[in-house]
């Protein structure tokens, strides 16, 4: 009985470590709630804008910083490619604003960073239908906290997650897409979703929950000791359950 108490009790220790971390790198879902108006990012120009003017459509929110080594750009081709295989019409149907979440960046390189993609893009409407941002601390902090995401800075770089979030023309958040991959009808019913203002489940988070970033490797990997806590907490609480309701055996 001792031992499967120490077994309870350690597979609580890794649950309890897992969500510490998750506090600090990840993505904890705001669905149906509003982004704060009071938010204002630096434009290409080195203008000043209130983000929330600028939504008055479904609009796809990703963030990441112009000098990441990893995963942001993956996660910005796979955005190119889901937007060139779209049939829906950039900047008319929908609109993508790109913001950087590493506030020390300024806005020329969200300018260099734009200007790259606007080569990689097939469908017209990039230049209003694309818009790359920065932003104070102040700003970004809002910003990241208002939408769920939260990063972790080593050194020059950060660590983070990858993923798209949809906000209505009213400015809520109705969906969240993980990763750096996206299929097309996937992508089309979220932006459909927003246009109407319709939270959605994330269909993948239980992967989400099963896999974490390496930043070394740049991909999504199995994080054993998360699968490893909750399948002891639940095997160990199934045997508890077992132990409780077995019945004693008559004494002759």
């Amino acid at each position: 009985m001792k031992k499967l108490v120490g077994l309870i009790i350690f597979s609580f220790v890794l649950v309890a470590a897992w969500s510490q971390d998750t506090k600090k790198i990840g993505v904890i879902e705001h669905l149906d709630e509003h982004l704060p108006i009071d938010i204002y990012l630096v434009n290409i120009d080195g203008d000043t804008v209130q983000m929330s003017s600028l939504i008055d459509k479904p609009t796809v929110l990703n963030f990441v910083y112009y000098r990441c080594p990893g995963i942001c750009t993956p996660l910005m081709d796979g955005l190119t490619e889901v937007v060139n295989m779209s049939e829906m019409a950039l900047g008319e149907d929908y609109q993508i604003l790109t913001v950087s979440f590493d506030y020390s960046e300024g806005h020329d390189l969200a300018l260099k960073k734009r200007n790259n993609y606007s080569m990689l893009v097939e469908k017209e409407g990039m230049e209003d239908g694309w818009l790359f941002f920065t932003g104070d601390s102040s700003n970004i902090t809002k910003l990241t906290e208002a939408a769920g995401f939260s990063y972790k800075k080593t050194g020059n770089d950060f660590i983070h997650t990858a993923g798209l979030i949809l906000i209505s023309p009213e400015g809520k958040i109705t969906r969240y897409l993980n990763g750096t991959y996206f299929l097309p009808f996937e992508f089309k019913l979220a932006v459909i979703e927003a246009s109407k203002g319709i939270p959605g489940p994330t269909v993948n988070r239980i992967l989400q929950f099963c896999y974490s970033y390496d930043p070394v490797g740049q991909s999504y990997v199995l994080n054993i000791t998360k699968v490893a806590g909750i399948l002891i907490l639940v095997l160990a609480g199934l045997i508890l359950l077992v132990l409780t309701v077995k019945p004693k055996r008559k004494q002759s």
